[in-house]
């Protein structure tokens, strides 16, 4: 497995403890991306779904999400589009 995914996994059930996570490294589709690194590598699709997002707005649990990352930037991860939901019904 992707040692960043690793890491960034890690990261993310110490803060959530998450339902589900999905973490995909789409890093090849960015390769030639200003400000990727040679390799293309660093761009991640986050999917997390935990309680501690009830009742938040989409705007709040993405910019917990982005601090409980925050410190893997910019060395493990140039960017990241995070989907992140509760576990309550609609």
């Amino acid at each position: 497995m992707n040692p960043a995914v690793e890491i960034i996994r890690t990261t993310l059930e110490q803060r959530f403890a998450p339902v589900t996570l999905h973490i995909v490294d789409e890093s090849w589709k960015h390769a030639t991306h200003a400000g990727a690194r040679e390799h293309g590598g660093g761009h991640f699709l986050v999917e997390i779904r935990a309680s501690v997002f009830n009742g938040l707005s989409r705007m709040q649990r993405h910019r917990m999400v982005m601090d409980a990352l925050k410190p893997l930037f910019p060395d493990t991860i140039h960017a990241a589009s995070i989907k992140a939901e509760g576990t309550e019904p609609g």
